[in-house]
Order: structure tokens, then sequence, then C-alpha cells
């Protein structure tokens, strides 16, 4: 479409809403709006990409934000207004005058009882990462009104994520559209693992769009989303719907995804109290003054069917013995170039030792990526004295064939 032709015709602007909704209370608490163009014969075209593209008149791409803006708050104050409403905005136009000219807008509509804190602004994480020092203390100023901020796309763009500290958004958006039901990429899940915890530590809310799938709702789900957005729960709409339309589809579905780590969970306490009986009866049989190598060996022959490596660590993380390992031909050899190695830095390695000094018994980790192996495995570690333990590493190969084990 030609650019200016939409400019000649802004009253054929129609603003859509994308429903959003609550892991809480599976409620539609607010909508991302998003402007169509209504052609002569009623087909509708999205305009999103008129505010994305750079060669446009950042005074006709201004405009047409107003405009939509406006259309979209005369809708929503016919409405109660206690929901979000979404808004598209580009952090360019909003540095030209340092939102002056929308903030004007906002404050007309305050006046009319408009309640700014229902407002989400949402900006590109793209370009708000390269501009960071220009954006940090507009944004600032912005949520002093009670508007709140969403940074969209969050994690496409390597790098970036550390500076989500600095902008102090409200909210994250995520888009998993790119995730298939067969293809959720372990290195896109560690990711938004790490989003999901960062978001936390900042007091944002972590909300995952384009979810068109039974999987993607799931996956988001596993990984802290407080909201959802997509076509598999509510398709774009012209109008706002009831606050419950999708709540006890969702509700089905939390179902499934709670039944599914509730197994998860069993399968897990079963292994680890396998391997807890297995070790300390292992233990039993060893003298306690033998060698370091002596041991892991012994514990290694005992675990077979279930370990690949087995060592031994201090308290402060250092390895007293050398790596127990088995071949290819299923035979255990030991590897003397692990001694001395210090494994401190892991994560989680000394709340792991707190606790297994004080509760006396073993712990099975969550899944890692072992760097020499390259493959998904989880460790096994227990207390043999107060200030030694031994780690057992499971194979990828044994926890597939378990069920919940992944």
């Amino acid at each position: 479409m030609d650019p200016l032709d939409i400019m000649m015709k802004l009253d054929q602007i129609v603003p859509y809403f994308d429903p959003i909704i609550s892991a809480e209370n599976q409620f539609i608490i607010g909508y991302e709006t998003i402007p169509y163009f209504q052609d002569e014969e009623k087909e509708l075209h999205n305009l999103l990409w008129f505010f994305k593209d750079k060669s446009i008149p950042s005074d006709f791409r201004l405009e047409l934000t107003h405009t939509v803006l406006q259309k979209v708050l005369d809708k929503y104050m016919a409405t109660d207004h206690t929901q979000l409403l979404f808004i598209h905005y580009d952090a360019k136009l909003l540095l030209k005058d340092n939102g002056d000219s929308m903030l004007s807008i906002l404050q007309a509509y305050e006046e009319q009882g408009l309640d700014l804190n229902k407002l989400v602004l949402q900006f590109s994480e793209a370009f708000v990462s390269d501009h960071i020092a220009s954006l940090k203390h507009l944004f600032a100023y912005i949520q002093t009104f009670g508007i709140q901020i969403a940074i969209d796309d969050v994690g496409e763009k390597n790098g970036n994520l550390d500076k989500l500290a600095l902008i102090k958004p409200n909210i994250v958006k995520v888009d998993v559209s790119f995730l298939r039901e067969d293809d959720l990429p372990q290195l896109y899940q560690d990711v938004h693992h790490l989003l999901s915890m960062l978001s936390r530590k900042i007091g944002a809310a972590l909300l995952f769009k384009g979810i068109t799938s039974f999987h993607q709702l799931n996956y988001a789900w596993r990984n802290g989303s407080r909201y959802y957005q997509g076509e598999y729960l509510e398709k774009t709409q012209s109008n706002f719907i009831p606050i419950d339309s999708c709540k006890e589809k969702v509700k089905k579905d939390f179902h499934h995804f709670i039944n599914y780590e509730r197994k998860k969970m069993k399968a897990q306490l079963a292994l680890t109290e396998k391997i807890n009986t297995q070790i300390a009866k292992t233990l039993k049989t060893i003298d306690p003054h033998a060698p370091y190598d002596e041991t892991i060996l012994a514990v290694a022959s005992d675990c077979n069917d279930y370990s690949f490596r087995v060592y031994i660590c201090n308290e402060a993380g250092f390895q007293l013995s050398a790596n127990a390992e088995k071949g290819a031909d299923g035979i255990w050899c030991l590897q003397p170039e692990g001694r001395q190695k210090n494994w401190s830095w892991r994560p989680y390695f000394f709340e792991n030792i707190a606790r297994m000094s004080m509760e006396k018994k073993g712990i099975l980790s969550d899944l890692y990526t072992d760097i020499e192996r390259d493959e998904r495995i989880r460790t096994y570690s227990y207390p043999i004295t107060s200030d030694r333990f031994i780690f057992i590493d499971i194979p990828y190969d044994f926890l597939f064939e378990q069920e919940g084990l992944l």
C-alpha cells in the first residue's frame, strides 16, 4: 500500500484488539491494539509495517500513531476501562519531542476519566537497546504518570538482556511463534529461563506472545510467563470480549500441565531415592579410609546402569579424586586430569552443598548441558562425610528412556 494513500484516508483506520490472558485467574486482563486499514472493498490490511518502515517520513508515522491512539482510546472509554491497553509506539518518535505530544493526548483523556495506570506503551527492544542512554530517563519520566512500559521481542537480539535492568520495564514480551511443537530448542529454553529469573529480579511481568499451540502454551507456562497471547487462546477481535472467554480452555490445559509436572517430580524423587539407597549400601562395603579413586570406582560399578562419570569434591568445590568415566565399551577407567579442578563456580554449588550438609541426603540437579559431551544430563550429588561429596553424572540416554526425567 502507498503510505500517502493511507495518510489521505485516516478515517479508514480501524483498531483491532488482541486479547492477553493472565496465568493467575485465566481472565483476559488486557489487549494489544493492532491498527488496520479498511479499503473500499472492506478488506483489512495490517498497518504495523507502516510504523517500522523508516523510509516513511517521521511526521507521517507520528500522525498515524496519534490517530490510532485516539481511535483506540475512544473505543476503550466506552467500556468499563478496567483492563490493560497495550499500544505500539515508536521509541524514535517518542524521542523527537520527549513524549510531549503523546502525553498531551493521554492527559486530555485522563480528564475524561482515563486511568493512565491501565495504559502500556509497547516498544521494540532492538531500538531501545541501541539508544538506552537516551531512553532510560524518558521511560522513567513516563512511568511517573502511572503509564506502564513494555519491551517487545526481547531475547531476539543477543547480548541485550543485561540492559533490561537499566530500562526497568513493567512488562517483558517474548515471541514463541517460531517454536514448532516438535522443536523446542534447548538453547532458547535456557535463554527464556534466564529471562524469567531476570524479569523477576527487576520486578517485570513476563508475557509470551505468538502462542499457536498447546505445546507453546505449555512452554510459556514452564518458563514463568505471567501473561499469554496468541490465536491458540483467542483471536484478534474488532471489539472487547468477555474477560472469561477462554478461562475454561486455559484451566483445562493448566490441569494437564500440573499433572505432568507432578509425574516428573515423582520420577525425579524415585530416582533420587534409588541412587540414595544404592550409594548408602555401597559405602558400607568400602573402607572409609580407602583412596578416593577406589571409592569412585566402587560406586561407579554399582551405579553402572545410570551413570557415566563419578568423582568426589570437598565443600570448597575442589575435586579430590580423578574422574571415573565409562568408555564406549562400557569399561570404567580413571581420568586423572580432573583432580584438583574447582567446581564452585557452578550455579547452586554452595546452595546444594549446604542442603546436603543439613539434610544428610543426596540431591538431583536440574537438566543442563555437559560441556564435554555436549548433551543434556543431570548430576546426582551425595554427602559421604561432613565435608566430602560424591557426584554422579547421569547420561541423556538413560533420562530419555525414563518417563518424567527430561
